[in-house]
């Protein structure tokens, strides 16, 4: 069994996040999220759950990347059988996604914009 750590590629290294249309990019930091690490950087991503993977509306296409992704998990995957299906790839839910580590990925999210001061998240406590 392989032990994941310091001398496994990718693992504990930043990853990068570019968003379509809109251009913005931002970096990913180990263990978080894809809206987390938006949120941290100042933008706001779309929600209605604040990442609790209830509402699905933070889903994202994935473009390029999938390969650094940590696999979806049972909530994720339920979550996104219950939306209704687009035309496209690959969806993921950006409050579950997870990069392995050091990779860049490009996804397709309208709407992904920076925060206003008053639209800031719910602070995790």
């Amino acid at each position: 069994m392989a032990q994941i750590g310091a001398s496994t590629p990718g693992v504990g290294q930043v990853g990068h996040v570019r968003v379509e249309p809109s251009g913005v990019h931002f970096d990913v930091r180990p263990a978080e999220s894809v809206i987390q690490a938006a949120w941290r950087a100042g933008f706001q991503w779309p929600t209605t759950c604040w990442g609790q993977a209830e509402c699905g509306v933070c889903a994202m296409e994935i473009l390029e990347g999938a390969e650094f992704l940590v696999p979806a998990d049972k909530v994720e995957a339920a979550r996104l059988r219950s939306l209704p299906r687009r035309d496209g790839g690959n969806r993921r839910l950006a409050c579950q996604t997870r990069l392995t580590g050091g990779g860049n990925l490009t996804v397709r999210k309208p709407g992904v914009r920076l925060r206003a001061v008053e639209a800031s998240p719910p602070s995790a406590s």
